[in-house]
């Protein structure tokens, strides 16, 4: 690890802290960075309760898409949810075969294989649905930019509703309802709902129709939280309720493979938070898709029988070994391509370079050179890309400038996945460098630490920790608040760790001591002087049955 910029934001107007006279100040300026302006906002987000709920309704086409699915229950039709194969997508299927089910609906899954048919919607597998007689398709996390495959599945007599969250350019597809809080037309309050989200609201939206009980709908909130924190949308807004509400649902799970899978991980039920989702739950679920199929973790997402999820579990345990195997030799590779100047935006790739894992290998690219980053899994026609980025670039617009050279394309601002001639390669790597050249020109491309607060170690006690923890659940959006100290003593210094890679600090300032562990940041312990700036989280400290209060240090500077 190496240090990073660090960027203070700016504090509060001295106008707003007198509005907010009533909350502790380092409280009153993380308010102030989430953006919420007045009290009355206040409550609804620490409560991150259903106040922050949309209507189901004012998502495009809902109403029409209800209608469909009415008459498929009437009719007894048969029905198959067509998912992506990462955790949001494994999540959101799960969630509409479990939700249809309880409506007696005659429904199966499918989902795509990543390595053989790719991300999302193909004509092949809708035709193949239809000679199995199945009369309507729900996909759930995808389907948004697939016009000829909806296409296709109209002409045989397939009717397509689409359930997605990503960035929905014109035209649509001629789709019987394109449900996307990201439609240029959309006037749901929240745009930024995950796959499972949109998912959740289309049950909710079903159940109301139905006239059924909301509260039988919240079993399914521990899928929502998974599939929304794996998938890394903001956690704020109504994304807030449903991972804090979701996470309630999850630390009392009762599906056995859940249950197993978080035994074999080292989780205890009951204090599970987002960082276990983003750590253990998540990953695990995307290593089936990522080197098999991702009906895997479906199945085991669903299971009722102990031997079947305790198999699934171990199954899926030594997959996610092998994808962390397997990531960090395609890294290897990949960084040894990059050329000697590293450019705005990194695109390397091989025909070795495993299309489980590339994405993940672009993420690890840009966590250490802070560049937008693709790599690419290059075949002898078609090759197919992952992207990731960093908060200055937007990759979906970016691709989206350089569409004429893609087959196909979807994502985010800051993810994205594609396909495309390999002849073209060349084709698209200009285009990208010369965007990436033009919106990046003039900025420091180098990672940075936002820091909320200055705040001298003595202000910080358990009432200060309480007070954080109710801005939770965090995530991408609403990160873990982050403080800096300054002028701080240093006591006690040491290296631990199984492989000596932690720095473990004891501090003082004033009549107050704690203890610090910076992780993977042994490498650093030569700079360690007598006084330190200390940059750091709130973090407790486990050992036995006993909790402390530690300091998570990210960072530091002689003082």
């Amino acid at each position: 690890m190496n240090h990073r910029r660090w960027k203070i934001l700016p504090p509060a107007p001295s106008g707003y802290l007198a509005k907010m006279a009533g909350f502790p100040t380092p409280l009153a300026q993380f308010f102030y960075h989430r953006g919420i302006a007045e009290l009355s906002q206040i409550d609804p987000f620490l409560a991150a309760d259903e106040r922050l709920c949309g209507d189901p309704f004012l998502l495009p086409d809902m109403d029409r898409a209800m209608s469909r699915v009415y008459q498929a229950l009437l009719r007894g039709e048969n029905m198959t949810i067509y998912g992506d194969f990462d955790a949001d997508g494994i999540c959101s299927t799960a969630l509409l075969i479990q939700g249809l089910s309880l409506l007696g609906a005659k429904v199966t899954p499918y989902i795509p294989h990543r390595l053989r048919e790719g991300h999302g919607l193909t004509s092949s597998a809708l035709e193949s649905l239809y000679h199995q007689g199945i009369s309507l398709v729900i996909t759930v996390d995808c389907g948004t930019t697939a016009i000829s495959e909806v296409a296709s599945a109209s002409r045989l007599g397939l009717d397509i509703i689409i359930t997605d969250h990503h960035v929905a350019a014109s035209p649509l597809p001629e789709a019987y309802a394109v449900v996307n809080p990201q439609r240029e037309d959309s006037i749901y309050p929240f745009p930024r709902l995950a796959g499972v989200g949109v998912a959740y609201k289309f049950l909710e939206a079903l159940f109301r129709s139905l006239g059924k009980q909301k509260e039988e709908l919240k079993e399914f909130l521990d899928l929502v939280a998974i599939g929304t924190v794996a998938d890394m949308v903001p956690v704020v807004d109504e994304n807030r309720y449903l991972v804090k509400q979701g996470l309630k649902r999850l630390n009392q799970t009762r599906r056995l493979g859940l249950l197993e899978m978080m035994h074999l991980a080292g989780l205890r039920l009951g204090s599970l938070d987002t960082q276990d989702i983003s750590w253990s739950l998540g990953p695990r679920l995307n290593a089936a898709g990522r080197l098999d199929h991702a009906l895997i973790g479906y199945k085991l997402l669903v299971t009722d029988s102990p031997p079947e999820a305790q198999a699934l579990a171990q199954e899926l345990e030594q997959k996610n070994a092998e994808r962390q195997r397997l990531t960090e030799l395609a890294l290897a590779k990949a960084k040894q391509k990059l050329p000697a100047t590293i450019p705005p935006i990194l695109v390397v790739g091989g025909e070795d370079f495993p299309a489980g894992v590339v994405g993940l290998v672009a993420a690890k690219l840009v966590d250490e050179f802070y560049r937008p980053a693709i790599v690419l899994e290059i075949g002898e026609s078609l090759s197919r890309g992952s992207a990731r980025s960093i908060p200055e670039f937007d990759i979906i617009a970016a691709l989206m400038g350089c569409q004429e050279f893609l087959s196909r394309l979807g994502g985010h601002p800051m993810a994205a996945g594609f396909s495309l001639p390999t002849k073209n390669l060349p084709l698209l790597e200009q285009c990208l460098k010369e965007i990436a050249t033009n919106q990046l020109s003039g900025i420091d491309l180098q990672p940075y630490l936002t820091i909320e607060t200055e705040v001298p170690l003595p202000l910080l006690a358990g009432e200060t920790f309480a007070m954080i923890k109710r801005l939770a659940p965090f995530g991408y959006g609403n990160p873990v608040p982050t403080f800096l100290s300054r002028q701080v003593e240093v006591i006690d210094c040491r290296c631990v760790g199984s492989k000596q890679e932690h720095l473990k600090l004891k501090v003082r300032q004033g009549n107050t001591v704690w203890e610090g562990i910076g992780f993977d940041l042994a490498n650093l312990a030569t700079e360690v002087t007598p006084y330190l700036d200390l940059v750091y989280n709130l973090g407790v400290d486990q050992w036995g049955n006993q909790e402390m209060l530690e300091l998570n240090i990210l960072d530091f500077a002689s003082a």
